[in-house]
């Protein structure tokens, strides 16, 4: 498992979509909003999930570290957009000092978390692989060579299917 296969891109997103929707409502919660609605839950639900896609999607070969705070931070924020608007007007969409030093620290924070995260499934993944035997490749079946059909045979049998439609049924005519 490598840091640009398609399953750890998909692992990472995950990670960072679900980890996007946990906290937003935490973040949320410590910086002064109002529980989620049901309405706002399936809408988070929603925008976590699109975050989390475009996160596997998308390969960032230098800046990893930077590219996973901006994906939780742009994750957050369309978190904390979801969650205003389905909670009513209770405060809008102004974010105050408080939430958002508590989006910031939880974006940083996690981003750290998801890279050795997946820092450390590489490296289990590498020790199982230098103790585990390797798996055993099937033995290539040797292919059957093609036995070709004679051309006289070809043309025998369509002459026999034509001749069996032109005549009647009947018992043979013994001589």
């Amino acid at each position: 498992m490598t840091s640009r296969g398609p399953a750890f891109a998909r692992m990472r997103g995950g990670f960072v979509g679900s980890l996007s929707g946990a906290l937003t409502v935490a973040a949320h919660g410590i910086g002064g909003g109002m529980a989620p609605s049901q309405s706002s839950v399936v809408l988070l639900v929603l925008a976590c999930s699109a975050v989390g896609a475009l996160v596997s999607a998308t390969r960032a070969r230098r800046h990893d570290l930077l590219f996973l705070v901006g994906a939780l931070a742009a994750g957050q924020a369309l978190g904390h957009a979801t969650l205003s608007v389905g909670a009513g007007a209770h405060h809008g969409l102004q974010l105050g000092p408080a939430m958002l030093a508590a989006h910031a620290v939880a974006a940083v924070v996690t981003a750290v978390l998801v890279r050795a995260g997946g820092r450390g499934c590489q490296l289990a993944v590498a020790s199982l692989r230098s103790i585990l035997p390797t798996p055993f490749a099937p033995v290539p079946a040797p292919a059957l060579p093609a036995r070709p059909v004679p051309a006289a045979r070809r043309q025998l049998r369509r002459w026999l299917l034509v001749g069996a439609r032109l005549g009647t049924r009947g018992p043979p005519i013994l001589v």
